[in-house]
Formats: C-alpha cells, structure tokens, sequence
C-alpha cells in the first residue's frame, strides 16, 4: 500500500509541473495595454508644493478662492468658518498649518480648528505636543470616530502637514447610502489614518448619520483658538 500511495504522488506530481506552456514560451502582447496612456502631471520641484494640476486654494497672497476670509487665513480665530467658493467630491488635499508657540490653555481649548471635507467630516486640527486629550479628539483624528494610528505632532509654532486622499460618500436617489466615504491622511509625511470609512457627518454630540448632499466646499473650522494656514491645494480625483 505504501508503495502504491508513493507511486501515485509521484505521477500527480509529475501531471501537475507538465500542465500548460512554458512562460518562456508565451506572447506577452495580450496583456500590453497601449490604448489608454494616463496625463502628464508635471510634479513640484519642492515637497509639498502644487503640481501641474494641481487646483492652488491659498498661496499666501491670493484668498479669493475663499468666503468669509477678512485675512483669516492666517489666523482662524473669531470670524466663523471660512470655506472655499469652489466645491468638491473626491480630492486629493495638501495644507499646512501652525498653532501658536505661546501656549495657552490645554485639551481641546489649545490650537484647536479643523478641516471640513464636503464640509461635513472633520480632520482635527490640534496643538496635541505634549497636550492630553481625548485620543478621537487629538490631531490626526477624525473626530470622535477614528483615533490617529500614531502622534507626530510638532512643536507648538512649528509647521506641520497634512495630505490626504478623501473620497466622498456615494448615494442612491432616493438618499441611500450605497458606499461611504474614505480618507487616507498623512500628517508630518507620517501614516495616521489608513482608508478608514468615515461613519457620517461629524457630530460633538450623538452618533454620525449620513445625509444624501453632493459636491461642497472645504472649510477651515473658527474654534476660537489663533491658528494659521497657508499653502493649500487639492487635485480632484
């Protein structure tokens, strides 16, 4: 029997290294694709800096990409939201921001702001150097849904960035979900959120539900804390 079984093995063995051509002897062509040849996007010289088509919503002079601006950009602190005349679905986004180097307050009263996809679903924007809070609150987060995978923060009145890869929710017509909205954020050129589905709107209170909108406008949130902005810019996907 013993025999018999090895014998056996051997011939399936030899059955299975037998099937199909060899590799060497396949024609490559049918899995060429020639036809569909993606744009040229020109990519920046620095890092950070807008590529060729790239849509450039502040560049430190301009802000009449946005509303409710009164030279706010530079400082997001009693004036209401400031968002972006233009509207988007799926972006890619790059910002940078700086909260202040005197440090006042602590937890969600110091540099506190945030960055409103679609004006709906926030990225946190937080002093968060050496400041506790609560982890679904801090910067990097999406608030009170998903926590950062790691804390990158820099030093207060340095620098910092974010570029991120959004995709909207999708709905029905009759205002049904049929698939949820995504985000990929890099903070400092660290991994903080990896494609994580965002449950709905953001709420300080409650739990998210979605509500059927399309394109909208990027909002820069007025927490009552100074905080800066500036080279920002978004590729629609």
């Amino acid at each position: 029997m013993k025999k018999y079984l090895v014998i056996c093995l051997g011939i399936v063995s030899t059955a299975c290294f037998s099937q199909g051509k060899p590799r060497e002897s396949l024609d490559p062509i049918p899995t060429e694709i020639w036809d569909l040849v993606p744009k040229v996007v020109t990519p920046a010289v620095n890092v950070g800096d807008a590529p060729s088509d790239a849509i450039v919503l502040f560049d430190g002079k301009s802000l009449s990409n946005w509303t409710n601006k009164d030279g706010a950009m530079y400082s997001v602190k009693g004036v209401g939201a400031i968002k972006t005349k233009q509207k988007f679905g799926d972006v890619q986004l790059h910002i940078e921001w700086r909260t202040p180097s005197t440090v006042i307050g602590d937890s969600q009263g110091r540099g506190n702001s945030g960055i409103f996809l679609q004006g709906l679903y926030e990225l946190q924007v937080l002093d968060s150097y050496e400041n506790p809070t609560y982890s679904n609150g801090q910067a990097g987060s999406i608030y009170k849904q998903a926590i950062p995978l790691v804390n990158v923060c820099r030093k207060p009145g340095e620098w910092q960035t974010y570029d991120v890869i959004y995709v909207a929710p999708r709905f029905t017509d009759g205002g049904r979900v049929i698939t949820p909205a995504t985000i990929t954020v890099l903070q400092n050129g660290v991994l903080v959120q990896n494609n994580f589905t965002i449950w709905g709107p953001t709420n300080y209170k409650g739990l998210p539900v979605y509500q059927p909108h399309g394109k909208a406008s990027l909002e820069l949130q007025d927490h009552n804390n100074p905080v800066g902005f500036r080279n920002i810019w978004v590729r629609e996907l």
